[in-house]
């Protein structure tokens, strides 16, 4: 519909003005008070580096960029904390902020955790399946993931492995929020917000 049109100084205006900045104002608290309840809670404290995570590493066949490694040691950093995490990894597509996302899984599950890869598109839960699956095959992981185009016996498979912790890293698109869906030991989430420059 078309914006409606005040004219400066007007009492619509004024009334609109005020409204808008009491929500801000609320908004703002309801924000500042989410981040103090965050900040004194204690989290879960991962393990540091252990062997395995370190062969993974190195397995990497591109050199690491300043940023990733800068990235992938933040987010250690964080994941080794008894603080819980909050951190937004971004850069544009080739920068390797999968490879960061698979760095952080895998210290999960190293750690006796679970990690859900939460995704917008289906095409992309299989590429990012098809990528966690390449890149940690000689690691004792097992990955699978959730589209709507898995058929309800591989759903149901998938479902009873997170139950009884048999899969370690779930990918999966909106159907990771079911109510149904358990996991023995949640212990990482991932959301790969993709944009359309990445």
């Amino acid at each position: 519909e078309r914006p409606k049109i005040y004219k400066l100084g007007a009492g619509d205006l004024k009334k609109k003005k005020q409204k808008t900045k009491k929500r801000v104002k609320e908004i703002a608290y309801n924000l500042i008070e989410l981040y103090a309840k965050r900040r004194i809670q204690k989290g879960f404290a991962f393990d540091p580096d252990s062997y395995l995570q370190l062969e993974l590493e190195s397995s990497f066949i591109y050199e690491d960029t300043p940023d990733q490694i800068s990235s992938t040691a933040d987010v250690k950093r964080d994941m080794e904390s008894e603080r819980p995490m909050d951190r937004l990894v971004c850069g544009d597509v080739g920068f390797g902020k999968t490879e960061v996302a698979i760095r952080a899984a895998f210290k999960a599950v190293d750690s006796g955790k679970q990690v859900a890869i939460l995704v917008p598109t289906t095409i992309l839960a299989f590429q990012h399946f098809k990528t966690f699956t390449e890149r940690l095959e000689e690691m004792p992981v097992n990955v699978d993931y959730l589209n709507r185009f898995r058929s309800t016996k591989q759903r149901n498979s998938v479902l009873e492995g997170l139950k009884n912790g048999r899969l370690d890293i779930v990918i999966g698109t909106h159907q990771l929020v079911n109510k149904a869906l358990e996991f023995k030991d949640l212990g990482l989430l991932i959301i790969d917000e993709e944009q359309k420059f990445g």
